[in-house]
């Protein structure tokens, strides 16, 4: 059984769109390369010829993982987001005690995760620690950098 994949609409949205882009403009750039590379002649001893091949084969192995991943999704609506403590859909507010900084976060499943935009997993050590907590409640993370203390400030709708 496959794992399910949480996503939020936006999430929903931007696999869509990357298996779009995959299946449809990648799809045809790495056709043109192979028929390219066949027209150099004898394809058994064409390097330009596997490596377009084996591109190929990269790429629809990505895409049969992302129409995987859209099968198993599970969409999380902001209107079921529960708001009274962290949840996948929810933006929060979270004070590292100890550097005395506070950062807002948006709870995403692990498929949408991306540090930089300060989304942050469910299954990532801090999502794990905070997830089901209330407004007001402090939480230890351990990390392979040592052990962090989160206060979590708010819970939103993101």
């Amino acid at each position: 059984m496959a794992r399910e994949t949480v996503l939020t609409p936006e999430g929903l949205k931007e696999l869509k769109a990357k298996i779009d882009h995959l299946s449809g403009e990648r799809r045809r750039e790495v056709a043109e390369r192979i028929k390219e590379a066949r027209e150099f002649g004898d394809i058994s001893e064409n390097a330009e010829y596997d490596d377009a091949k084996n591109e190929q084969a990269m790429l629809e192995h990505k895409i049969a993982q992302l129409e995987e991943r859209l099968s198993n999704a599970r969409v999380i609506q902001k209107r079921d987001v529960d708001l009274s403590v962290v949840s996948v859909g929810a933006k929060v507010k979270l004070r590292d005690v100890d550097a005395k900084r506070t950062d807002e976060y948006f709870i995403v499943g692990s498929a949408e995760a991306n540090p930089a935009e300060l989304k942050l997993s469910n299954e990532s050590p801090v999502g794990k620690a905070i997830i089901g907590k209330k407004k007001g409640e402090t939480v230890e993370v351990s990390t392979p950098r040592g052990s962090l203390k989160y206060k979590i400030l708010d819970i939103a709708a993101a």
